[in-house]
């Protein structure tokens, strides 16, 4: 008997996927902002449309580029760390890259402490438009992200650390 679902597992910059699926999810910035580059960003965007059927939808979070330019960053990861969870040391916001350079210590259930190098990007609303637009998406709509709480009853505004993108093929 075959199953249902089987697991797979691929670099979200080269799926090989093609008009295979109606919905696409990345959500807490799962894939999509933390790449390098911009441009290995955009191959992972890329790589999700490409996956989409026509009338497709893709649904994902990204950072939200207007909070650092009326928040610290750093002050805000501090203000939400607590105890058991990764924190953040050494964050530095980039304005000309709108880059965050951090390092996230984690510790496992058995007290062993790693250290992550992390280089995570913002994007403004207009961007994700025009990247969005540039894919052949038709219908866009863009909501303030909660931290684990996503609803389009939510206006972005610039104290929204995430926002929230729908897009239709």
């Amino acid at each position: 008997m075959t199953p249902l679902h089987s697991v797979q597992k691929h670099d979200a910059r080269n799926l090989p996927f093609e008009r295979e699926f109606d919905l696409a999810i990345m959500l807490c910035e799962g894939e999509f902002s933390l790449m390098e580059t911009d441009e290995m960003n955009f191959e992972i965007l890329k790589n999700a449309t490409k996956a989409l059927k026509d009338k497709g939808k893709l649904i994902f979070t990204t950072l939200n580029g207007l909070f650092p330019l009326f928040h610290s960053v750093k002050e805000f990861y501090e203000s939400a760390q607590k105890e058991g969870q990764a924190q953040c040391k050494e964050c530095s916001f980039d304005l000309m890259t709108f880059r965050d350079h951090n390092t996230t210590v984690i510790e496992d259930d058995s007290g062993n402490k790693r250290e992550l190098k992390c280089n995570e990007r913002y994007y403004m609303p207009s961007e994700i438009i025009w990247l969005l637009k540039t894919l052949g998406f038709k219908n866009i709509d863009i909501f303030g992200a909660k931290l684990g709480a996503y609803s389009r009853n939510d206006k972005l505004t610039i104290d929204d650390f995430e926002m929230l993108v729908i897009a239709e093929k």
